[in-house]
Order: structure tokens, then C-alpha cells, then sequence
């Protein structure tokens, strides 16, 4: 056949019937992986958990690390966040830091997590007045602040290498 006896393309026939049902089967197939990624996501709703999700981020840190966990209605991460590295012992986070980050994320709830160098996940009475700030104004916002773990190192004595400040009683009203 010469050249001419081809039919001629138009540019809205550069897609045909087929490779239109392949891409509408593409685009369907992307969007069921977004959705089980999204289901995949772990659910972060006990210290336990948060604690094991964030070990490998803290393990080796020689300053304080003060991250957010942004969480959706079934406290399932949309996503983590370093809101501030600190100096050994002091870590300074604003909540208008915390709270813009996670209005922009749609999140419906936020887990606060630092670590402590020294490898004692004891709050300091600084960690305690974060913490109690960042309540109040999650509430005045209605984001509700789960809970701030503080990761460091087990030993003999201490068998968590994690503390929560809900498990300690630091989130009462």
C-alpha cells in the first residue's frame, strides 16, 4: 500500500475506542491503589502504637525532634510533620505552628510526639505547659490533641521507652 491509501488522522481520533477503555481501566486502577494506601495508613489511637510508628524517627536524634501526627476522623495518619528541631533538652513549638499545619491537612485530630535525648521519657514541667496549651487551643479549634508521647530509651527500670502524657493524667480539664 502507498502512503495515501492510509486513512488520515484527525487529531480527536489520536485516541481510539481501546486505548480510551485502557486509560478509563488506568485512571480506575490508580484511584482504588490511592484508596487502599489511604486504608493503609495505621491507626494511631493508643501510646503503644504511636510509640512503635515513631521509634526509628527518634532513635538516633542527639537534639529534640517535635513532630505531629495528623489524624482523620478514625485517628487513621494522614500525615507526620517535624514542627521544630530544639537544642539537647528544649524544643519550642508555637500552636499556631501545630494548629495552621493542621487545619491545612484537614486533620480532625493531632498526636504530639518528641523525644528526649537523654533517653528519660519523663515530661519536664515545660513539656507538661506545651502540652496543655496546645489543648486548649486544639479545643478552641476542634482538633482534638489525643495525646503528646515523649519517646526515649527503656532500661532495667523502665520497661516503656515511651511516656504519655494522658496515660500520666496531664490532660484533664
Amino acid at each position: 500500500r502507498d502512503l495515501h491509501s492510509f486513512p488520515t488522522r484527525r487529531s480527536s481520533d489520536l485516541v481510539g475506542p481501546d486505548k480510551a477503555a485502557t486509560l478509563v481501566a488506568a485512571f480506575a486502577l490508580a484511584r482504588r491503589m490511592e484508596a487502599e494506601k489511604r486504608e493503609e495508613s495505621p491507626v494511631l489511637d493508643n501510646p503503644a502504637s504511636v510509640a512503635s510508628f515513631m521509634r526509628e524517627e527518634n532513635r538516633v536524634k542527639d537534639v529534640e525532634a517535635f513532630h505531629v501526627l495528623f489524624l482523620n476522623t478514625r485517628k487513621r495518619l494522614i500525615r507526620m510533620e517535624k514542627i521544630s528541631d530544639g537544642l539537647l533538652d528544649t524544643v519550642l513549638v508555637h500552636p499556631r505552628e501545630v494548629f495552621k499545619k493542621a487545619i491545612a491537612a484537614n486533620a480532625a485530630a493531632i498526636v504530639l510526639v518528641h523525644n528526649h535525648p537523654s533517653g528519660d521519657p519523663t515530661p519536664s514541667e515545660a513539656d507538661v505547659k506545651v502540652t496543655r496549651d496546645l489543648i486548649r487551643a486544639g479545643q478552641l479549634l476542634k482538633i482534638e490533641v489525643v495525646d503528646h508521647i515523649i519517646c526515649g530509651t527503656a532500661t532495667a527500670e523502665r520497661s516503656k521507652d515511651y511516656a504519655s502524657l494522658r496515660e500520666l493524667g496531664h490532660f484533664h480539664a
